[in-house]
């Protein structure tokens, strides 16, 4: 068996179970010649040799430490039971030493009654101090009963600093799940904002346009079909995010579970049509949402330049996302204007550019950017968390302008 199954073993045992040999390390110590009569000793009573009595006192001040972080303060109470019967009995053994290891442990671990018990066992210390007083030969003074009783108050100090210490850290990552889980669902929210928007509105428009198409068959047949291609994108890009938060999601095909075969046989996944897109949205697929783009009626100039890098890490979904929210809103807000993509592949860098001219049927003000809050928000942020620059606003032309500087994986 290895080091680390072993390891893991054992910190599967009951806590109980795991803090039970160092009590019995302790109770084993009391009982070695070497150590019998040299152990804690507070006043100046003589040591004697144990007895019946010493061997409850050993008990109670070693067995306890089974339950010292599960029931600390019943550990405490009998440990302290101990230790005042082994020091006024004088059998000073080895095992006085657990008080303040006790202490410690229940300053760490001690939830309720802190403060209570703090103030009992320092009352219960002044008869304690009183009796050895009473007993001893007066060699003791007071000064060495409270040196001794500002040694358990530093122990127990040193215990409240490490439950201190202990909450601070659960506080800290409790304060950095919190964080991560808003930044998920902010990107959860940019995805189905990017993805429900944009195909939305291009069947919006498409359909739209439809209806005036009823007296040209095959123009409208070729707009429906557009709709219904664009219907099938926007269940494959849902269908992908669906699985990034539950990676099961429709490995079955159960009737009512929304992905049961239609008509023609194929389902409603990534797969619902020979030309289904895959999963993972890249730069090469920029050409797709021009074309799609201009079925809805958008005139749009697509332009290319240089040679996609082979893994450009999140800056190729992070460009296809800009293209799209450009798109969309220029399809909501300046439809009909002249509108152009230009996309340039750098060594280590993509740069995006989406326009439109503000000769469409809306003004310019609310052409390409007129989304305004969670779109051109989101894409601000994408590109910033990538170390790029974002920039939207009207261009001299009347029209408005996306531009963003896409940093790639370093190579």
């Amino acid at each position: 068996m290895s080091p680390e199954t072993a390891r893991r073993r054992w910190r599967r045992l009951p806590v109980t179970v795991r803090d039970l040999p160092l009590g019995l390390l302790f109770l084993v110590a009391s009982f070695l010649p070497g150590l019998r009569g040299h152990g804690t000793q507070v006043g100046d009573l003589p040591t004697r040799p144990f007895d019946a009595l010493a061997v409850v006192a050993l008990g109670l001040e070693c067995l306890p430490l089974a339950v010292r972080r599960r029931w600390p303060l019943v550990c405490l109470a009998l440990v302290s039971c101990g230790f005042a019967l082994d020091q006024l009995r004088g059998y000073h053994s080895a095992a006085g030493s657990t008080l303040p290891l006790v202490l410690i442990s229940a300053g760490s671990h001690l939830e309720r009654h802190r403060r209570p018990a703090v103030v009992l066992l320092s009352v219960a210390y002044v008869p304690l101090a009183t009796g050895l007083s009473l007993r001893g030969s007066g060699g003791e003074t007071p000064e060495e009963f409270v040196t001794f009783f500002l040694v358990l108050a530093l122990a127990w100090g040193a215990g409240a600093w490490l439950r201190s210490t202990r909450i601070t850290e659960a506080e800290r990552r409790e304060r950095i799940a919190a964080r991560t889980r808003a930044a998920e669902r902010n990107r959860i929210a940019r995805e189905l904002h990017d993805v429900v928007t944009h195909h939305v509105t291009a069947m919006v428009v498409q359909a739209e346009a439809a209806r005036y198409l009823t007296a040209a068959p095959e123009r409208l047949d070729r707009s429906l079909a557009a709709v219904g291609d664009t219907g099938r994108r926007a269940i494959a890009d849902l269908r992908h995010l669906l699985d990034l938060l539950n990676p099961d999601h429709g490995t079955s095909d159960v009737d009512g579970d929304g992905d049961s075969p239609g008509p023609g046989g194929t389902g409603t996944g990534t797969d619902v049509s020979d030309g289904a897109e895959p999963r993972s949205p890249a730069v090469g697929r920029i050409l797709t949402l021009v074309e799609q783009t201009r079925r809805a009626g958008q005139p749009v100039d697509f332009r290319e330049e240089g040679t996609p890098a082979v893994s450009a890490g999140s800056a190729d979904l992070v460009a296809y996302r800009v293209v799209q929210e450009a798109l969309t809103n220029a399809l909501k807000y300046a439809h009909g204007s002249r509108t152009s993509v230009q996309v340039r592949h750098g060594e280590r860098e993509i740069t995006v550019e989406v326009g439109t001219d503000g000769s469409g049927s809306r003004s310019a003000a609310a052409s390409v950017g007129g989304g305004g809050g969670r779109g051109l928000t989101g894409l601000r942020d994408r590109v910033h968390v990538l170390g790029g620059d974002f920039s939207a606003g009207p261009g001299t032309d009347g029209g408005f302008t996306v531009r963003a500087r896409i940093p790639g994986s370093p190579s």
